[in-house]
């Protein structure tokens, strides 16, 4: 039980993380639309504009990396993957984080203490305007986003060696699953009556059904052209 609390505990932070670097994109959304509105409605573009895009969204998908592993949602061949018994996924996982995630991860992290130190050292900037902006807080998340991946792949280390002695994966901490996989827990739930499971079923395939018509909808729309 102490061990699923740590592994839950890493499973925290890791999702506190992600949802909290989530909130920029709202602010690289207005940061783009503000651009579009000076370059296109006042021809008054600003040259720092595409700088501070890339980092706002460098920041996203690097601080968001420990929380997909938590949410177990990175890219795998699921084909072959999830036909494989739990201890046999354990022990593929097990090889693959030893023999890949592991040194790379690791590197990242040690490379970007570098890169952050000397780009703070220096009261770094973007070089390619006069009024560039700092670039030096950019450079520091690389280390942060490599430590925290790092750490969530040494909870994940420990669960592939708890699936291989129990023979079953290890509770995580769930965030968001997609509609298939509501779905196909509802079905199978034993947690609730039969009438809001059917509801909840019904629900989800009306969500399904719209968007599969709407869908045709804009194809039709698209192969019938302007008239």
């Amino acid at each position: 039980m102490k061990l699923q609390r740590l592994l839950l505990f890493v499973d925290n932070i890791s999702t506190w993380s992600g949802k909290a670097t989530s909130w920029l994109i709202l602010v690289l959304t207005t940061a783009v639309c503000f651009e579009v509105v000076k370059r296109y409605a006042l021809n008054a573009p600003t040259a720092w504009s595409f700088d501070l895009d890339y980092m706002l969204y460098g920041t996203l998908f690097m601080m968001c990396g420990a929380y997909t592993l938590s949410q177990d949602g990175h890219v795998r061949g699921d084909f072959l993957y999830s036909s494989m018994k739990p201890r046999t996924q354990a022990s593929l996982d097990l090889v693959l984080y030893i023999v890949f995630f592991l040194p790379g991860i690791a590197a990242l992290a040690y490379a970007g203490w570098d890169f952050a130190h000397a780009s703070w050292a220096i009261d770094e900037h973007v070089n390619d305007a006069a009024d560039g902006p700092p670039v030096y807080h950019f450079k520091a998340i690389i280390p942060i986003a490599g430590t925290l991946v790092l750490i969530q792949g040494i909870a994940e280390i420990v669960r592939c060696i708890v699936c291989l002695k129990t023979g079953e994966w290890p509770a995580r901490l769930k965030d968001a699953e997609e509609i298939d996989v509501v779905e196909e827990q509802l079905a199978h739930s034993q947690y609730v009556d039969e009438e809001s499971r059917q509801r909840a079923i019904a629900s989800v395939h009306d969500i399904d059904e719209a968007a599969r018509q709407r869908s045709t909808t804009q194809g039709a729309e698209r192969s019938e052209g302007p008239l």
